[in-house]
């Protein structure tokens, strides 16, 4: 994180078409839990900003508008509502991201945009889009994406991720995009070898402190959003009897009050996943204080505003939302 820019690039906060594909996948009109009226009502006033503000090739004002992690966070948020991606309202939005995500991929490497924050977002968006949205071109865009991750990852000694898909170092923030977009890529049907989550958590591993809490490059310093982060991955590997589980479990609820000033909707995106995943009780009530906050935060045209575009906050923001409604395959427990 000391480089906001590229931390940011993506997102500021996880293929044929021939691949099997889960149920969840090919559902997205599952039947929900009941939706607290005020999440609906967000939702669907941040939905409807998203919308309106798209330009005509997919992309928001800004430079933050225009990174393909960022539109595929805006993909995801409309995912995760349940509306039908093809004929729903926000179908041509849908394909709007879809359409300028792949115009952003090397058709050669498979790399999406021009950091692995970028790279990481935008297959995730994929792998949440592929089974939902008609669309023959996902499948092997998904595919050579994975393909690209996969071969960053072997030649980094550390076993985690960076910046670029050359880069010999790793930080925990890189590796957690990473690993959680292997998983949603997994789930879709794409083939992800086990050496590949198990060289990642053991880097994750060894951000971690005797307490379960995450540093950034290693145990020093440690985190909430970070410790977010690696508890997510560690769910999403059904690792959570592993004691560090639940230290890293105790430390979040220690911190169920803390906001992160610097970078408040990455954190909301990742802390309310966090909690869903480890504990329905818990995220029940930082799911209360998520409602209060962000209902008091977003703007009268129905966006949340930061100095890093208000597409990134909002979808950000909406996604944090998004576990009360469970559509997405990456949201299944």
């Amino acid at each position: 994180m000391k480089n906001p820019r590229l931390l940011l690039t993506a997102f500021l906060t996880c293929c044929m078409t021939a691949a099997p594909q889960n149920a969840a996948a090919q559902s997205p009109m599952r039947t929900s839990s009941s939706v607290p009226p005020q999440v609906e009502l967000m939702y669907v006033k941040g939905l409807r900003y998203l919308q309106n503000a798209q330009k005509t090739d997919g992309t928001y004002d800004g430079t933050y508008g225009r990174e393909p992690g960022i539109i595929g966070f805006c993909l995801m948020s409309v995912l995760a509502h349940g509306d039908d991606p093809n004929a729903g309202p926000y179908a041509t939005m849908v394909r709007r991201c879809v359409d300028y995500i792949l115009s952003k991929q090397n058709k050669v490497s498979g790399y999406i945009g021009d950091s692995m924050y970028n790279h990481g977002f935008a297959t995730l968006a994929l792998a949440e889009a592929y089974g939902m949205v008609r669309d023959d071109r996902i499948g092997p865009a998904l595919r050579k994406a994975v393909a690209l991750t996969l071969t960053a990852q072997k030649k980094n000694k550390t076993g985690g991720w960076r910046y670029s898909p050359e880069s010999t170092d790793a930080d925990s923030t890189v590796t957690g995009c990473q690993l959680v977009s292997l998983f949603a890529a997994r789930n879709a049907g794409i083939p992800v070898p086990d050496e590949a989550f198990e060289r990642g958590l053991k880097y994750m591993a060894s951000c971690r402190d005797k307490k379960g809490a995450y540093g950034y490059t290693g145990p020093a310093g440690p985190r909430v959003t970070l410790t977010a982060i690696g508890s997510l991955t560690l769910s999403l590997a059904r690792l959570k009897t592993d004691p560090s589980f639940k230290d890293s479990l105790a430390y979040l609820k220690k911190h169920l009050n803390y906001r992160d000033s610097t970078y408040p909707f990455y954190f909301e995106y990742y802390m309310s996943q966090a909690l869903f995943h480890a504990d329905q009780e818990v995220w029940k009530e930082w799911n209360y204080k998520n409602m209060r906050y962000l209902g008091a935060s977003q703007a009268p045209n129905g966006s949340w505003l930061s100095d890093h575009s208000a597409a990134y906050s909002t979808s950000a923001a909406l996604l944090s939302l998004a576990l009360n409604y469970r559509f997405l395959p990456i949201y299944e427990q």
